[in-house]
């Protein structure tokens, strides 16, 4: 394939959302490795404080256009003025391709008008829209307003019909854009999220500051370390949606009645916080101290917190958010070399294959799932076999310098 000129528009900037730091990021940095060039378009309304930034980061330029100021805040005015700019940028680029990452926001809305201008100028870009959610079930979930709702439902309806091509980031949202929204198979890129490349491989059942034994409960050694626990512990890396609170409380319940040494080690954070929620609940049900909790932390931080894990869980409630979802913390998790217990839904049968890169039970069975956690428990060179398969599966399988064929054929 020739070398093309690559454009990628974000719907919003680098953080606090993911969607463009580990997906639209490695995906660009790997197809720059394979000789195109290419550029990301961030419009940062989420992340100020890199508005006006531009670097060069592993062959790629990062361009976190400028936001308006004065009168050009006010809400019409802003959302023309971060289109318009979208929109200037890419076109000055001469691009090839654009590659729009979500059928939404700002991405949308600048799609929407080089759709237009493309078929009144007759150019030849090449126009493709990347999904990774279905936005539709997220709208119920997301505190939106009624206006925000009906426009993203109908951006996303509208975006995935008016590509040349989509890429889509589960088994299921390529299922969808066929059946809801009539693509044909041809035009739908199944393009599964892949593996950073800075993510530390950690040897599964081997942790830091451990000499064996089951007696203590959790304590933090510092700000920055993980507990020093020398009892079993059981690793739940989460954002708190993807399954109901209850389920937990049964979890630890049930795994303590059977190994009452084990602790658990929870690391993350919810959007309303319901980690707060999730840890009066476990006081209630008298299960506080089977329990830590961090919060979310720094980036750098997780390798020590993986590390300090016998085994990892991923809960994944049976609903349609997450069945279109690809997890990039499981993909984490499995990248780490951790033996992981997850729910049989979604991507999740993707990358972890029962009895040899982690444990798939039932959808909702918290029996089966306590179980395949205790079994991890007590057999150690069962958890080294399956992590050390897991990180494996990642590393050979979903890396992004794979993937970015998939990538080059939707260009194509």
């Amino acid at each position: 394939m020739k070398n093309l000129n690559l454009v990628f528009i974000g719907p919003f900037g680098l953080q606090p959302k993911a969607t463009m730091s580990v997906r639209a990021v490695p995906l660009a940095k790997a197809l720059a490795a394979r000789g195109h060039t290419v550029t990301a378009l961030i419009p940062p309304w989420d992340d100020p404080d890199r508005a006006g930034q531009t670097w060069t980061e592993e062959g790629i330029q990062v361009v976190n256009v400028a936001l308006p100021r004065g009168i050009l805040r006010l809400p019409l005015f802003f959302h023309i003025f971060l289109t318009r700019a979208l929109i200037v940028g890419a076109l000055k680029l001469r691009p090839d391709v654009i590659h729009f990452f979500k059928p939404k926001a700002y991405a949308g809305l600048a799609h929407l008008v080089l759709w237009w201008l493309r078929r009144l100028s007759g150019a030849k870009w090449r126009l493709v829209v990347d999904t990774d959610d279905w936005e539709q079930d997220w709208n119920e979930w997301l505190p939106y307003s009624t206006l925000q709702k009906k426009i993203f439902t109908w951006q996303e309806r509208w975006g995935l019909s008016h590509a040349d091509a989509i890429t889509v980031a589960s088994r299921t949202l390529a299922e969808l854009a066929a059946t809801r929204i009539g693509r044909k198979p041809a035009d739908i890129f199944y393009l599964p999220n892949g593996h950073h490349t800075h993510s530390t491989r950690v040897e599964p059942g081997r942790k830091n500051s451990r000499t064996g034994g089951s007696d203590i409960g959790i304590k933090k050694q510092n700000d920055l370390s993980p507990p020093i626990n020398t009892s079993p512990t059981i690793l739940l890396f989460t954002r708190f949606f993807e399954f109901r609170l209850e389920r937990i409380v049964t979890l630890v319940g049930l795994v303590a009645s059977q190994l009452p040494q084990a602790r658990w080690l929870i690391v993350g954070a919810g959007w309303q916080g319901e980690e707060k929620i999730l840890e009066t609940k476990l006081a209630q049900a008298n299960l506080a101290e089977y329990a830590h909790f961090t919060g979310w932390l720094p980036l750098e931080q997780l390798p020590a917190y993986f590390q300090a894990a016998d085994v990892a869980v991923y809960p994944y409630d049976d609903t349609l958010i997450n069945r279109t979802k690809c997890s990039v913390k499981l993909i984490s998790l499995l990248a780490a070399g951790l033996p992981v217990v997850a729910d049989a839904v979604g991507q999740n049968c993707e990358y972890i294959e029962h009895g040899v890169s982690g444990l798939l039970v039932p959808a909702g069975d918290d029996d089966a799932f306590s179980q395949a956690v205790l079994v991890l428990l007590q057999q150690p060179e069962t958890r080294q076999k399956v992590g050390q398969a897991a990180a494996k599966t990642i590393q050979e399988k979903f890396n992004w310098a794979n993937l970015a064929q998939i990538a080059e054929k939707a260009y194509d």
